[in-house]
C-alpha cells in the first residue's frame, strides 16, 4: 500500500476527465488509457514557488508562503496601503493575475480582509474582491474543512450537524470550546473577518524603499547605474527626514521574465550621502564576477535600506580627526564593496584576560567603531603580536614557582637578566576543556631582547602536559 504511485497534482484538463489528486496512477489509467504522467519533485516545487515569490515583491514587500499542511503550496500578499499604486484592489489583482498568466501560470486570487477568509475562499475555488466587512456572506457556504482544522474536529461537526462555516457561526461559542477547544474559535474567527493575524514576511521589511518603473524595460549597465543614482537621492531625502543613515543597503533588479537579481552593500558607518552611495553601487556592480544578466530587460528597480541607524550632522573638528575617520570609513566601503566584505577585517578588543582571546578578526565594515587607544606605559605590559601556538621552552628557576634563570628556544640558550611578575591567569571555568593556570613573566636576556614566558601549572597542585609537571611556554617578544 504504502509503494502505491498516487497522483499528487493535475492541470485542468485531467481534473475535466475526473482524476483527483490521491488517486491510485493504476486507476487514474484505467479511467484515461493516455494520461501523460511526470515524477512528483517536491524540491523542485518549493523552489519554483520561492522564485514566484521573489517575482511577487514587484506588488508588495510583504510576502509570504502559505503552508496550511506543512507544504508551501500557495502565496498570500498583504497589499495593504499598496492597492491605490495600481489603480485599486481589482486593477492589481487583474494586473497580478495577467502577469502569470504571461509567464504562462495560471493562478486564483483572493483579496478579502483577513488572510484566512482570502485562503479558504482561494482553496473552495471562488476568486475575486471580497468587499470590506463582507468576510462572513461570502465564506458562509464553505465546508468546515475550509477552516484548516483536524480531520478529526470536522467530523465531529458534521455528526453534529454543523457541516458549513455559517452553521458554525450560528451556534455559540462556548459549547464550542468546550467541545473542540478554543482553537477552533479562533480559526472561525479570523476565517469571518472578526480577528486579523499579520503575515510574517519570507524577506526583512526594509525601513524605507524606492522603485522606478519603466514602460520599457532596461538593459544597459548605464541606465542600471542612472537610475541607481536615482533612487540613492531619494533615500538620501528619507533618511534624512529621519535622521539616520543607512547601513545595509539592498537593491532588486525585476526582469520582464519574472527572475529576480539582487545585490546588497555594507557601510562601515552610518550613510546617507547620494554621491558615496552612487559611487559604492557603481564599484559593486563592476566588481560582479557575473553580470546581472537583464534578459529582456528590467522593468523595476527598487532599492531598499534593510538596517539604519540614528545619523546626526558631525562637527569637524580643529585638529581634521574627523576628516580623517570618514576618509577611513568611505576607504572600508569601497574596499568591502569590491573585494567582500569577509576580505576586509579590523581587530576587535575583547572583554577578556585570555590573551589567546583578546582580540579577534572581524569585518571591518561590520565592526563598532574603534575606541580611542589608551595611553601605553613605556614598556607594554604585553607583546602586540604572539605566537600561535605558544612555543615551548626549557627553563630553569632558581625556587619552582620562580621566574626563570635561563631558559632554551630555538637551539639557543638565552641567560635572563632581569624578570618581572608574576602575572597570574586563571583559566575561563564556563570554557571546556579548561587549561591550566598561566604564570607569566616579562624577561630580558643579558643582549638586551626581551620576551614574554609563561608555565603552565601550579606545582604540586596541577598537572599539565604527558609528565604532570608544569611546562615553560614563550608567547611572545617584545620589540
Amino acid at each position: 500500500m504504502h509503494n502505491t504511485l498516487r497522483l499528487a497534482a493535475l492541470d485542468r484538463a485531467a481534473r475535466r476527465a475526473g482524476l483527483a489528486p490521491g488517486l491510485t496512477l493504476a486507476d487514474a489509467r484505467a479511467r484515461v488509457p493516455d494520461l501523460a504522467v511526470l515524477d512528483h519533485d517536491p524540491a523542485a516545487d518549493a523552489a519554483f514557488l520561492e522564485e514566484v515569490a521573489d517575482d511577487c515583491d514587484r506588488w508588495t514587500p510583504l510576502v509570504a508562503l502559505d503552508t496550511p499542511d506543512g507544504v508551501p503550496d500557495g502565496l498570500m500578499l498583504d497589499i495593504t496601503g499598496c492597492a491605490h499604486l495600481f489603480g485599486g484592489e481589482a486593477a492589481l489583482r487583474a494586473r497580478l493575475l495577467a502577469h502569470l498568466q504571461h509567464h504562462g501560470l495560471e493562478a486564483l486570487a483572493v483579496i478579502a480582509g483577513t488572510p484566512d477568509a482570502a485562503r479558504a475562499l482561494a482553496r473552495s475555488g471562488k476568486g475575486g474582491v471580497v468587499p470590506p466587512g463582507g468576510e462572513a456572506q461570502a465564506v458562509a457556504g464553505l465546508p468546515v474543512a475550509r477552516l484548516g482544522i483536524g480531520t478529526e474536529i470536522v467530523t465531529g461537526l458534521s455528526r453534529a450537524g454543523l457541516k458549513t462555516i455559517g452553521d458554525l457561526a450560528a451556534r455559540p461559542g462556548t459549547p464550542l470550546a468546550a467541545r473542540f477547544g478554543m482553537e477552533l474559535l479562533t480559526r472561525l474567527a479570523r476565517t469571518l473577518g472578526r480577528e486579523d493575524v499579520r503575515l510574517v514576511p519570507r524577506r526583512p521589511l526594509p525601513e524605507c524603499i524606492a522603485e522606478r518603473r519603466f514602460a520599457e524595460p532596461i538593459a544597459r549597465t548605464a541606465d542600471i547605474e542612472a537610475t541607481l543614482a536615482l533612487l540613492v537621492d531619494d533615500l538620501a531625502l528619507m533618511l534624512e527626514a529621519r535622521g539616520a543613515g543607512g547601513r545595509v543597503f539592498e537593491a532588486g533588479f525585476f526582469r520582464t521574465d519574472g527572475a529576480v537579481r539582487r545585490l546588497r552593500i555594507e557601510t562601515a558607518r552610518p550613510l546617507r550621502d547620494g554621491a558615496a552611495l552612487a559611487r559604492l553601487w557603481r564599484e559593486r556592480i563592476e566588481a560582479l564576477a557575473d553580470p546581472l544578466d537583464p534578459g529582456f530587460g528590467f522593468d523595476l528597480v527598487r532599492l531598499g535600506v534593510l538596517r539604519a541607524e540614528p545619523l546626526t550632522p558631525a562637527q569637524v573638528s580643529l585638529d581634521g580627526r574627523a576628516v580623517e575617520e570618514e576618509e577611513v570609513a568611505a576607504l572600508i566601503d569601497r574596499l568591502s564593496v569590491r573585494l567582500g566584505r569577509e576580505r576586509v577585517l579590523r581587530f576587535l578588543q575583547r572583554d577578556t584576560h585570555d590573551p589567546d582571546r583578546a582580540s579577534a578578526l572581524v569585518p571591518a565594515g561590520g565592526a563598532p567603531a574603534p575606541s580611542p587607544a589608551p595611553t601605553l606605559p613605556e614598556v607594554p605590559a604585553r607583546p602586540l603580536t604572539l605566537f600561535d601556538p605558544p612555543q615551548p621552552v626549557e627553563a630553569l628557576a632558581e625556587v619552582p614557582d620562580g621566574p626563570p634563570l635561563r631558559f632554551r628556544w630555538r637551539r639557543v640558550v638565552h641567560e635572563v637578566a632581569r624578570a618581572e611578575g608574576p602575572e597570574r591567569l586563571a583559566p575561563e571555568w564556563w570554557r571546556q576543556p579548561a587549561a591550566p593556570t598561566r604564570d607569566y613573566y616579562r624577561v630580558e636576556n643579558r643582549e638586551g631582547r626581551r620576551f614574554w614566558l609563561f608555565r603552565a601549572g601550579l606545582y604540586g597542585r596541577e598537572a599539565a602536559g604527558l609528565t604532570g609537571q608544569p611546562r615553560w611556554f614563550l608567547h611572545g617578544l617584545f620589540p
